[in-house]
């Protein structure tokens, strides 16, 4: 596990642009943490770092929105909304995201339905702009260096 810690906004933007640097084909990241805690911010840098152009929106309302543009294809949930793991696994996102990367807000509550392979990041509000970020490894992501991040 690494934990850092990111005091604006922008900080939190090139956090992510760091972490799309270890990512590859079929990752699955799961975000967790509260309302307002910078998960779609986060996956903006992620976003950027994958040469992602346009702007990413906040997925609650349509649950997820896909992004071609980028080295690799980015595949962006919020299940916030669905009322079960079955509704999940009805959108079959980790074989639309096969090619790219997964990244699913709310993550803690699918985390059984999705690969053992993933990346849990845990974000926790501690000023209205400092952010403690856990980043926790499962699976195959043990092997890999999160180093990077730091």
């Amino acid at each position: 596990m690494i934990t850092t810690r990111t005091r604006s906004p922008e900080e939190t933007l090139a956090l992510g642009r760091r972490l799309a640097t270890l990512l590859s084909p079929g990752d699955v990241i799961l975000l967790e943490g509260r309302l307002g805690t910078g998960k779609t911010l986060l996956t903006s840098g992620i976003a950027q770092g994958l040469g992602i152009a346009g702007p990413v929106a906040s997925p609650t309302f349509v649950i997820a929105r896909v992004y071609r543009d980028g080295f690799l294809p980015l595949v962006h949930a919020d299940v916030y909304r669905l009322s079960s793991i079955l509704e999940f696994e009805d959108l079959d996102l980790e074989e639309t995201a096969a090619s790219g990367v997964l990244i699913i807000e709310w993550g803690e509550a699918i985390q059984d339905a999705v690969s053992e392979d993933r990346l849990v990041v845990e974000i926790e509000m501690d000023s209205e702009t400092d952010r403690t970020l856990r980043f926790v490894p499962f699976g195959a992501w043990r092997e890999r260096s999160l180093e990077g991040l730091l």
